[in-house]
């Protein structure tokens, strides 16, 4: 069925579901969502998305976990993919009743979907919070008006007793039991519910592992010792150009994907890439493969693969699949076990370590493989990997123990000769080709700079084009951002390093530069400054180099550890000529002021990596690279899905993010310690067009007055924009849900009381002449400007506290920049917020007067 048939049965003007228009959803793999539908009948509405609609069955009974039990699934018509985030009533006409959201994920199938579909039999997995593991769908072979399936879950580790009924949370109950009063019908149901004993999801029954773990205590240089559930450092090959020779040597395949580290404790289970992002939600199928392990504590290390149609791993598969362009089986090839249940095995010989590893994965669950390995015999296998078209081999030292790091331990060798480069610009597009025509390519040079080694302009295809045209070929530079330049072409346009492609050559021309080079692939996994720790042995300085001066610099504190500020001289602001080590001073001038405000909290930046008049782009996570000097949270999100953010913890962390070209910072208004309790209220007023000054400043003092009567002190700052924030802080602390509503009250009553002068709502098209009070910067999740912080906008603005004294002397936001900040702190003989955090006001008692309670 198309979407069609849904717009056919809907008045959009009369529901609240959403229409088909828009709803397409690229960049992402895959998902299902079942949705509890109180309509006159009570059902279950199960959705796999397949292309750009849901495929949609009514399930009156809801999914079961036992596989015996065959549940009735009545086809219906496609929805469209944004009814995935539906949840609400539906009036009469269709389907009347209230909605609610059971279970959402990623779901795949090793087959063609739509293939199965066809056939009447549709095999799946299933990656959600409270639906797990392999389901089927089976078409009834008997007539009827609308197509009849069975939903029924197999037998693997997740299999047991528990009903979708059992997994329903307050939320959901209580709409149960609000339908009860509506429905004679469902007041049976909401009976039977509360009979039901609410349960959790079920854990999958893990294998015995005896034998491994005998083998682990066993294993020579072993040891008992505790581990968390984070990230570990990946032992790295270096690449050579030939196997090794010897007994000595075991040799694997050089499986072509994503490494991907897996940290194990107290059941818990994780997923790092080799740059330590998390990778949870990423690949939900190999975690719970890995959970289905049973583990308490265990440290894996292997490739993430996907496979084509014969078998051989497809890298370009893999990145389609991730992507949700693409369906192909993934494969999680393990090949290393430095920890498992208690004994730390780091300095265990590898191949007792392997050994090991295949006991521990004898019947292990789906996408779970054990890479094998030969011993000796180096060329012989590397010539059969090569037969077999495999990117080539990896020669590990049979004795060696696991270091984190490069060494030589392990080699790796490749069939063909590629390498990972990093993208420092482009040539334009000539003919009729679109977006541009080849990339320039670069890798790190002995004194510290990049050199030019070639350009790649062959083995793109037209999506890849397009993006990388919207994304790395525009806004470039006649000025070279690298050193050495010798042999680019006089077209050339330059970026600064930003993104690292692969590539395949036919070796070194005279003037050594690649020969014939071809994309291979973009390596969105890696980031330039990664291409540093190289796996070739580092090349020895040409006696010719001579250092540029002021490349780069290094900032640190007396005591503390060097920062390395690279192209300190990168003009960030270019109307002001404010470069990168200016915003390095500027940071440190301020530094004993500013950090007070982000210390422990997550805090999102805006980074501007090639200055503000190019694209600048959000992040709340640990970038591509990792972090040294950063810290990082695993926070729960709206979700459900949980996250690791980033948070500052000292001075270092300032100065290492502004490496990263981070200009501006935005904490929320709660620690990492206590993320669900926050101890700010802020309030931004934000001025419409032709709002005059002093309108503005005339809002900040009535705000202040009406937070006065309550009952609360406030503070203000600039914003190094149009307007001003009001800043309530709470101590003790509340919770999300009440600081939303206080700041929503608020801001909704001053609008209702003073209509002329503000809105409370965000529509652009009613906000002439009227400033907008900003509360929605008071949720989880939400963030404000920090104080002192930099804004990437001219003129290099700076958000800057002030007493409520000076605020008529202000001429507007953006009144103190990078140099009068620094000269006002000197000036100051007390910090205009002073006391802030010692002010003891309850946001609660507050409420409680205002509601007469």
């Amino acid at each position: 069925m198309s979407l069609q048939e849904y717009k056919r049965k809907r008045r959009f003007d009369r529901t609240p579901e959403p229409s088909s228009e828009g709803s397409a959803r690229t960049g992402t793999r895959p998902i299902f969502v079942v949705q509890l539908h109180h309509a006159s009948r009570r059902h279950y509405d199960f959705r796999l998305q397949v292309g750009d609609a849901l495929k949609s069955w009514s399930v009156p009974k809801g999914p079961s976990y036992d596989p015996s039990v065959k549940r009735l699934a009545v086809e219906v018509e496609d929805h469209p993919v944004s009814y995935a985030d539906f949840e609400g009533d539906i009036p009469e006409g269709y389907g009347a009743g209230h909605v609610d959201t059971f279970d959402r994920g990623y779901w795949s199938t090793p087959y063609d979907p739509e293939a199965q579909l066809e056939k009447g039999h549709l095999q799946f997995e299933l990656y959600g919070e409270r639906l797990k593991g392999a389901w089927h769908l089976v078409r009834s072979g008997k007539p009827s008006r609308q197509p009849t399936w069975f939903l029924f879950h197999d037998k693997d580790p997740f299999a047991s007793k528990i009903e979708a009924d059992d997994l329903l949370d307050a939320r959901m109950v209580a709409s149960t039991k609000a339908a009860a009063g509506k429905s004679g019908g469902a007041k049976e149901v909401a009976q039977k519910l509360a009979r039901t004993r609410r349960k959790s999801p079920p854990r999958a029954k893990g294998h015995r592992h005896t034998k491994a773990i005998e083998r682990a205590a066993a294993a020579e240089g072993a040891r008992k010792a505790k581990i968390d559930a984070e990230f570990f450092e990946p032992q790295l090959a270096r690449l050579k150009d030939e196997p090794p020779t010897g007994e000595n040597w075991v040799h694997e395949v050089k499986w072509d994907g994503y490494r991907i580290l897996t940290a194990i404790a107290d059941g818990e289970v994780h997923l790092w890439s080799r740059n330590a992002l998390p990778w949870d939600d990423k690949i939900p199928d190999i975690l719970q493969a890995v959970q289905a392990l049973g583990l308490r504590s265990a440290r894996l290390d292997g490739e993430l693969i996907a496979l084509d149609a014969d078998g051989q791993p497809d890298f370009n598969g893999l990145q389609k699949t991730l992507s949700g362009e693409a369906n192909a089986p993934l494969a999680y090839m393990l090949f290393d076990l430095p920890y498992l249940e208690g004994w730390d095995l780091s300095r265990t010989p590898l191949i007792q370590r392997k050994a090991v590893l295949e006991a521990l994965l004898q019947d292990a669950p789906a996408h779970l493989s054990y890479s094998s390995h030969v011993v000796g015999n180096g060329a012989q296998v590397f010539a059969a990997a090569a037969e077999q078209k495999l990117e080539g081999i990896i020669s590990k030292r049979a004795d060696s123990p696991y270091r984190g790091g490069r060494g030589d331990d392990w080699l790796k060798i490749k069939r063909l000769e590629a390498d990972e480069f990093a993208v420092v610009g482009y040539t334009p597009a000539k003919g009729g080709r679109e977006g541009f025509g080849s990339l320039l390519l670069a890798r790190p040079a002995p004194d510290g700079d990049w050199t030019f080694v070639g350009r790649v302009g062959t083995g793109f295809s037209n999506e890849q084009l397009r993006a990388l045209s919207r994304t790395l070929a525009r806004g470039g530079s006649s000025k070279p951002t690298i050193a050495h330049t010798e042999g680019a072409p006089r077209e050339s346009k330059w970026i600064p390093p930003s993104a690292v492609a692969e590539v395949y050559y036919r070796g070194i021309g005279n003037q050594h530069l690649l020969r014939q080079a071809s994309l291979k692939t973009m390596r969105p996994d890696k980031s330039p400054d990664d291409l540093r720790d190289s796996d070739r042995a580092p090349p020895a300085p040409k006696a010719s180099a001579k250092p540029r001066k002021r490349k780069a610099q290094v900032a640190a504190d007396e005591t503390g550890p060097a920062i390395r500020i690279t192209h300190p001289d990168k003009v960030l602001y270019p109307d002001d000529g404010y470069t990168k080590q200016d915003v390095v001073d500027y940071y440190r001038a301020v530094m004993d002021w500013f950090l007070p405000g982000v210390i422990g909290r997550p805090t999102s930046l805006i980074r501007f990596p090639e200055g503000i008049a190019h694209s600048s782009f959000f992040q709340k996570h640990i970038p591509s690279g990792g972090l040294h000097y950063v810290g990082s949270a695993r926070l729960k999100e709206e979700t459900g899905a949980s996250a690791v953010y980033l948070y500052p913890k000292d001075a270092d962390s300032i100065i290492e993010l502004v490496q990263y070209n981070t200009l501006e910072f935005h904490p929320w208004g709660s620690h990492v310690d206590d993320p669900d309790m926050a101890d700010r209220v802020v309030f931004d007023l934000d001025p419409g067009p032709d709002v005059p000054w002093e309108r503005v400043v005339a809002a900040a003092r009535l705000t202040r007055k009406l937070l006065k009567d309550m009952g609360l002190e406030s503070f203000l700052r600039t914003t190094g924009g149009k307007g001003l924030h009001v800043v309530v802080p709470l101590r003790p602390a509340s919770d999300w849900d009440t600081v939303k509503g206080f700041a929503q009250g608020f801001a909704t009553a001053l609008a209702g009381s003073h209509p002329l002068d503000f809105v409370a709502v965000s529509t652009k098209k009613i906000r002439h002449r009227k400033i907008f009070v900003d509360y929605l910067r008071n949720g989880r999740g939400a963030t404000a400007v920090a104080s002192y912080s930099l804004r990437g906008r001219p003129g290099a603005p700076v958000a800057v506290p002030l007493r409520w004294e000076e605020l008529g002397k202000i001429r507007n936001g953006a009144a103190f920049d990078i140099r009068s900040t620094p000269e006002r702190l000197k000036r100051l003989r007390k910090d205009p917020w002073a006391g802030i955090d010692a002010v003891e006001q309850s946001l609660e008692e507050v409420m409680k007067r205002l509601g007469g309670g």
